[in-house]
């Protein structure tokens, strides 16, 4: 078993990218400078070579060499803050609002990877989200109705009979069925994106660290490891890798640690057996599994085993291939080839944020939705850097700290612990 990502070893580099990631000369000035090559810097560069800005990706790796490679690949509707949260908090129409973004989102990658013509496998899949426990199914009906009557939104709750149709084992207890769910190859997507962007005529350099950010004359002054850059505006892109560059930022977010391991290709009766209609799949706990069959069939297996972002990934591997097994008990036995690991940008709120600190624009905080809703929110900065008059609802939500926080995350294994108990209890 190698502890790499699978992902990036499945797939070579597209032809427009250099065959290895390299710096390339920089510019003197540009309209927008770019901290970070994932999907939100790569989608707001899109939007705004489309119109006519200068832009210069800045990438201290590879592109996508973060969360934007190493997910499951499963763009789903809805934000991780639970709907109902966000009518309470924020009122019905901005609620509404909220939850179209979402849909929009995957509307919006088939969208991005028809334009630039982006081998990544995307499937309309369709997703079920399993109850781990009896009471979650009840919870899980009643969303259904809420869902029909505040969203005009049609799932389709499944007893646990009635899942033997959609997933090969009886370890949950129904679910929701969406068929508005897609599944891609995030390291294609993202490496496809990056040479798409090429294509438009923007600057891509990889291999190249961001020391400082400072005002200068009214705009900016990068100083990099490929020498100096100014630009009109800055957006920094850097989701669950942000790090204390931008003071007042590092408040506002913090990362915790994904999981995730592939088993050996399946049979295809295998296949078959563990999902039958090719869904994806994540549970109802806190400490939540998602899985799901990979474009070359094996089985993909994720989840949180805790919120650190360095636990050891051959402890990962035997933590998650215990759960599978559970899951799926055909599987035991089965090899697994690959562990590895992701940063997701968190909030406090549990919403993306587009916002400004100390002149630099920023978009993260899709704690572990990016896929699609980095793709959105991406897209959304471009445009209000393209055009001021653009508003977009993610910059129009206070992006709040606590006070007990001062870029240090000292609570999260406080905070593994209570979602434990939650688990254990409810």
């Amino acid at each position: 078993m190698k502890t790499t990502n699978f992902w990036i070893e499945d797939l070579a580099r597209p032809v427009e990218l250099p065959s290895t990631p390299e710096p390339v000369s920089l510019p003197s000035r540009v309209d927008v400078a770019i901290v970070g090559a994932g999907y939100t810097g790569l989608n707001a560069a899109r939007v705004l070579r489309q119109r006519g800005a200068t832009v210069a990706i800045l990438e201290r790796y590879s592109v996508g060499f973060g969360a934007s490679s190493r997910n499951g690949g499963m763009l789903t509707p809805g934000i991780k803050a639970p709907i109902k949260t966000i009518f309470k908090r924020y009122g019905s129409i901005l609620g509404r609002t909220f939850w179209q973004a979402s849909l929009d989102a995957i509307d919006l990658v088939e969208s991005v990877v028809a334009e630039g013509a982006i081998d990544c496998d995307f499937e309309r899949t369709g997703h079920v989200a399993l109850a781990h426990k009896p009471a979650h199914f009840e919870r899980m009906v009643e969303q259904a109705a809420w869902y029909a009557r505040h969203l005009d939104y049609e799932v389709t709750p499944v007893t646990k009979e009635g899942l033997k149709s959609e997933i090969g084992g009886d370890a949950y207890y129904g679910g929701l069925v969406d068929e508005s769910s897609a599944g891609l190859h995030p390291a294609k997507y993202v490496r496809g994106l990056g040479a798409h962007v090429r294509d438009l005529g923007a600057c891509l350099s990889e291999l190249t660290e961001v020391h400082e950010i400072e005002p200068a004359d009214g705009s900016f002054r990068l100083k990099t490891s490929q020498g100096d850059l100014r630009a009109d505006e800055v957006l920094l892109a850097t989701n669950g890798y942000t790090g204390s560059m931008l003071p007042g930022l590092a408040r506002r977010t913090f990362a915790v640690g994904s999981y995730i391991v592939v088993t050996e290709p399946l049979a295809h009766e295998l296949q078959r057996a563990v999902s039958p209609k090719g869904r994806m799949f994540y549970d109802s706990k806190n400490f939540l599994n998602y899985f799901r069959l990979t474009p070359d069939g094996r089985l993909l297996f994720g989840g949180r085993n805790n919120l650190s972002t360095g636990l050891d990934l051959k402890e990962s591997a035997l933590r998650l291939q215990a759960r599978l097994t559970e899951v799926f008990p055909q599987l035991a036995g089965v090899p697994l080839t690959h562990s590895w690991s992701g940063r997701l940008g968190m909030t406090f709120d549990l919403m993306p944020h587009i916002g400004r600190v100390n002149g630099v624009h920023y978009a993260l905080g899709y704690c572990g939705h990016g896929v699609s809703i980095a793709s959105y929110v991406g897209s959304e900065v471009g445009l209000m850097l393209s055009n001021g008059q653009y508003r977009s609802p993610f910059a129009e939500i206070p992006h709040q700290t606590r006070f007990f926080y001062r870029g240090w995350p000292w609570f999260i294994p406080l905070a593994a612990w209570y979602y434990r108990l939650l688990d254990w209890i409810r």
